[in-house]
């Protein structure tokens, strides 16, 4: 893992994230000491589709919010 300075990443942050896009983890120092950490993400790619199956495995039961509300506005006053 390469460590830059806070001075150093601020001046290079373009070249910085090219470097992480490219797979490299890079920590940033400040005093000799870390506080933070430039990672690559993970691809996020999996996620929607399983998402979207679960959501469509869901069945909607009872009366809607919608309906509740408009009768308890008829049925009682404020």
């Amino acid at each position: 893992m390469q460590e830059v300075n806070v001075k150093e990443a601020r001046s290079n942050f373009s070249r910085l994230l090219e470097m992480v896009q490219d797979g490299q983890e890079i920590a940033v120092t400040r005093h000799g000491k870390k506080v933070a950490r430039l990672v690559p993400t993970e691809d996020q790619g999996g996620a929607l589709p399983s998402l979207k199956k679960f959501r469509n495995s869901l069945t909607i039961s009872g009366e809607m919010l919608s309906n509740v509300v408009l009768n308890n506005r008829e049925s009682e006053r404020y």
